[in-house]
């Protein structure tokens, strides 16, 4: 029997393998017959950002979701990782992913004929976000291993030693590929977006920060029902929640409730209450299945003493049930009050102040468990010495600009925590997984007071070559720079003699697409610029009546007719002819606009030597009235003085390096 269960896993693995094929194939053939190619794909989107194409939507990203699950089956299956009953639960959840595909499914026919697809947002058009959500989605999907370990263990009533084991190591694996998919997505938000940040307290970025801390707690309370077997009920809790919330946060970002309050979610879709049912059945199911049992777990003492690691490791979880429960509560403030009226969000100071607090205890634990080890009066090192990391973290938190106390204190907790965690591993209480991991946790809040707290910005006018000194660095605006297809433009800087690059994107008609700033990344930390475009970019509309004339500084113009040109393929080539005179020659020239069936772009062509340009922005349909754009030249438009936003990031540098102590302590720690 367990043999076809596990051709059962192969097979479902092959489907969802073909199915991912398939939409591949579809995307890197242009078949833009396809509802989801056509929106997420175009004909000239680079082959990399193609692949993206395939999770850019729900519906691929569901496919991609039931893919990695799929392939976590087969290993399960033929390394014989879960007992037959918990291949049964993992393949029902199986089932509700496919259920999921099935509902919102990547292959529905194009009702409208298109020619060429919508393409892939600009701003999703990075290396960081081409790797970020299947990252997320791996870790989404291996977080249901230890949900079907917990699941089976109840049903069979199993002894500890035969399932604590596979479900660590599974959960260490999804807690580090979804930290690692958090970490990049804030990188790529600070790298990309040109605000400055790193998180924004979205609540698409909480719904997966939430299972990430749930699963954390997991991690934590079921090392120490290994040594108190007590503690294996908030085991099964952490399982079952750690699952449920990635399917809360999935319902919550796709289910369009999030439409007007998130820059990240999808809105307008019909899936929702599919997803809700499949929440409401894996959530209620399990509480269930564990209250049925309850009963029959392991009763008695948590803890020996206060002074112990298995209770200030158990306090810690239990603060970081208060941080998610605070951020849960906040992402879901939309769908709350949408059941009490008019719907609303939290903003961003609500977080800072609920979290900061939480944080402060929680390193303090994290320290206080580091120099225990477990058993009562186990203590590895006095805390005492340890004060004067309080101290030194609170002195470099001032001498970055803080001056909240709160912040100061977080500061001087984390740089404890990173001392305490190296202290304990050198006293050998502590593996060389939990050290990294713990001391990177650390060294992320620190960086997070330092370069949040202690970040400065200044609005500031830039004119080309004319230096300017802010917070002791000389910035100098070197002028504006187009690439030779015109689809980016650079504006360059140098700070302190090093050059660094703002990078915008262009829409085929020039107009801007998505911006990036310029980071002069030093020890110290980041320099970081956020040009905007200039208030008087020198442009100018003109609306040219047949036979009319109108001017502009330098030139007239006049509208003199229109030229069709069938393309094939539902496209045309519309121009536009335009008598051009300085008063002494006259100049002719025919800007385009090349419609399709989705629309139109159009190019600017230049006039007298590059003087001006003119690009056609419409036509009536009669042909008797034509809308022009008329620009300056590249080198008038590439010396013109802009306004940046100039900051300050110290030692935002710490951040990166945290994040990736964090994940590589935690797959470090699987060889324990």
């Amino acid at each position: 029997m367990e043999r076809y269960g596990r051709w059962l896993t192969v097979l479902s693995f092959a489907g969802s393998l073909g199915a991912s094929i398939y939409l591949l194939v579809l995307i890197f053939g242009n078949h833009f017959e396809i509802a989801y190619v056509a929106s997420y794909s175009s004909a000239e989107l680079p082959a990399v950002y193609k692949f993206s194409a395939f999770w850019a939507g729900q519906q691929g990203s569901f496919l991609l979701w039931l893919l990695f699950h799929a392939a976590a089956g087969v290993i399960l299956g033929y390394r014989q990782r879960l007992s037959a009953v918990g291949m049964c639960v993992y393949m029902v959840l199986q089932t509700l992913l496919t259920i999921l595909v099935l509902a919102k499914s990547p292959f529905l026919p194009q009702e409208v004929a298109v020619e060429n697809g919508v393409g892939l947002n600009p701003l999703l058009q990075d290396p960081w976000m081409a790797v970020h959500p299947p990252i997320i989605f791996l870790g989404y999907a291996l977080l249901a291993v230890p949900f079907a370990c917990s699941a089976a263990a109840l049903i069979e009533g199993q002894m500890v030693k035969d399932w604590l084991e596979t479900a660590r190591r599974w959960a260490l694996v999804a807690w580090a590929f979804l930290g690692a998919g958090i970490f990049i997505g804030g990188y790529w938000a600070y790298k990309v977006l040109g605000w400055g940040g790193f998180w924004g307290w979205d609540p698409v970025e909480n719904s997966s920060l939430v299972p990430w801390l749930v699963a954390g707690i997991f991690i934590h309370v079921l090392r120490v029902a290994r040594v108190r077997a007590a503690a294996l009920s908030m085991v099964h809790l952490a399982a079952i929640f750690a699952f449920s919330l990635v399917l809360y946060g999935t319902f919550l970002t796709r289910s369009g409730i999030l439409g007007d309050f998130s820059v990240h979610s999808f809105s307008g879709t019909s899936i929702g209450m599919t997803i809700a049912v499949v929440n409401a059945l894996v959530l209620v199911g399990g509480l269930l299945l564990l209250t049925v049992r309850a009963g029959k777990l392991p009763q008695g003492e948590m803890y020996p003493a206060y002074e112990s690691r298995e209770f200030l490791v158990l306090l810690g979880a239990l603060l970081l049930v208060f941080l998610a429960a605070v951020i849960f509560l906040g992402m879901s403030m939309p769908l709350l009050t949408q059941l009490l009226g008019k719907p609303a969000a939290v903003d961003t100071d609500f977080y800072v102040r609920t979290t900061l607090p939480l944080a402060i205890v929680m390193m303090v634990c994290l320290v206080g468990a580091s120099l225990h080890r477990y058993g009562e009066g186990n203590k590895v090192a006095p805390l005492r010495p340890l004060a004067a990391f309080v101290l030194l973290g609170a002195a470099l938190a001032w001498l970055a600009g803080v001056r909240q106390v709160m912040p100061l204190l977080l500061a001087g907790a984390a740089l404890m925590g990173v001392a305490a965690s190296f202290w304990s591993w050198r006293r050998q209480a502590l593996g060389l997984g939990g050290m990294l991991a713990h001391a990177g946790l650390g060294l992320s809040l620190l960086a997070i007071v330092l370069s949040g707290s202690g970040s400065r910005t200044v609005s500031q006018e830039l004119a080309v070559n004319e230096p300017v000194t802010l917070y002791g660095h000389e910035i100098v605006f070197k002028g504006q720079q187009f690439a030779d297809d015109m689809r980016e433009k650079y504006y360059i800087y140098t700070v302190d003699g090093r050059e660094v690059r703002a990078l915008t994107k262009l829409h085929a008609n020039g107009e801007d697409a998505a911006r990036e700033p310029a980071i002069d990344k030093t020890l110290g930390g980041d320099i970081y610029i956020a040009p905007t475009p200039p208030k008087s970019s020198g442009r100018q509309e003109l609306i040219l009546k047949h036979g009319r004339m109108d001017m502009d500084d330098l030139f007239a113009y006049r509208f003199e007719g229109v030229t069709l040109e069938e393309q094939g393929g539902g496209k045309m080539l519309v121009k536009a002819v335009i008598a051009v005179t300085d008063g002494d020659t006259i100049e002719r020239v025919e800007p385009a606009i090349q419609a399709t069936l989705e629309g139109g772009t159009s190019k600017a062509v230049e006039v007298f030597g590059g003087q001006k340009r003119i690009r056609l922005t419409g036509v009536a349909a009669d042909q008797k009235q034509v809308r022009l754009e008329i620009l300056p030249s590249i080198e008038t438009e590439t010396q013109q003085a802009i306004t940046a936003s100039v900051s300050t990031k110290p030692y935002i540098w710490l951040l990166w390096l945290g994040s990736v102590l964090v994940c590589a302590g935690t797959l470090t720690a699987l060889k324990k």
